[in-house]
């Protein structure tokens, strides 16, 4: 049986729904700078004085530490700071759509992560553009009907049937949206992308890495994930259309699922996909750290909706994390 592909991921709507399908699942939905902005200060006196391209074997020790200390003081805000909760319940309200469904939304509109109907987006504080072109999806309801061929029989002996019928209907995904004034708004991601046009050195080190170890990386359009790994092949995919900074992000989190044996056993990884994506990003951020660059506004939501806000697993993978980090980081140094 090949191996299902590990898939990293933003945290979305409609791509938790399709992983419930596919088993290419991620997870975990993403912040913006602004909404960070405390965090990230926060965290740049840990991370930032890293200008230097070399660094001693204990000072670049105790500063993986610093930055994995800080991601447990991330998280721990961010769960208190109940953002994260407002998000996944906010994600909650919204219908589960079928396979079916899912897939002719994403053939409508690729980009699609949260879709509702004119009604339902009204009420959720967001109204339709007037100029958008609706998603068509097919609805579900049923009718009794009574059957009535023998005119003689009593209403008790007349038999009921069901009658399936599956309306066309019109959904409209958040992008066709606008805030209605004075309405709640909307609860935001904490996991969004990076945006940065350098990827600091890391995606063609890494990337000569891998091939040194029989691995074949390529940059493809992915819709609804940023990267995967496919064992079978032997191949990292990376998406295409990811900002230079974040793709350098997420080729360390795949080179993490790697290097910490992760896509070793099919079993282990569905068994603890959990305490593995955790652990893959937050190699990542420590790694990206040690070479200069944050990733706090993507890594904590990422980091906190796989481990559900549990902070004991954070810590309990720290040694692994910085093991793996510090390897990587003496590759990108």
């Amino acid at each position: 049986m090949p191996f299902p592909p590990i898939c990293h991921a933003p945290f979305g709507l409609i791509s938790q729904q399709i992983g419930g399908h596919s088993r290419r699942s991620r997870s975990p939905l993403i912040p913006s700078a602004g909404q960070h902005q405390t965090t990230v200060d926060h965290t740049r006196e840990h991370t930032m004085n890293t200008t230097s391209t070399k660094h001693s074997a204990e000072g670049r020790k105790a500063q993986a530490e610093a930055l994995h200390a800080s991601i447990l003081e991330q998280v721990e805000q961010l769960a208190e700071s109940g953002q994260w909760r407002r998000f996944l319940d906010f994600a909650r309200s919204f219908h589960q759509y079928s396979l079916n469904n899912l897939l002719l939304i994403l053939a409508q509109n690729p980009d699609a992560t949260m879709v509702a109907g004119y009604r339902q987006w009204q009420a959720k504080g967001r109204q339709v553009r007037k100029s958008e072109s609706a998603i068509k999806i097919f609805g579900h309801s049923t009718k009794k009907m009574t059957t009535n061929d023998d005119e003689h029989e009593t209403a008790e002996r007349q038999e009921q049937r069901i009658v399936h019928y599956f309306p066309v209907l019109s959904v409209f995904d958040i992008s066709q949206t606008d805030p209605i004034p004075g309405a709640t708004h909307i609860p935001a991601n904490p996991a969004q992308q990076l945006r940065g046009d350098d990827d600091h050195g890391i995606f063609e080190t890494l990337t000569a890495y891998l091939q040194n170890g029989g691995w074949d990386v390529r940059r493809e359009p992915l819709t609804h994930a940023n990267g995967y790994i496919d064992r079978d092949r032997h191949v990292v995919v990376i998406g295409r259309d990811l900002a230079p900074e974040h793709a350098a992000k997420t080729l360390i989190h795949e080179t993490a699922h790697i290097a910490l044996q992760h896509i070793d056993d099919v079993n282990e990884y569905r068994q603890h996909r959990g305490r593995m994506e955790v652990e893959a990003e937050s190699v990542a951020y420590v790694t990206a750290g040690l070479n200069g660059f944050d990733t706090s506004a993507y890594s904590i939501g990422y980091i906190i909706g796989w481990a559900s806000e549990d902070l004991d697993l954070v810590r309990e993978t720290a040694a692994r994390v910085l093991r793996c980090a510090q390897t990587l980081a003496q590759i990108t140094d």
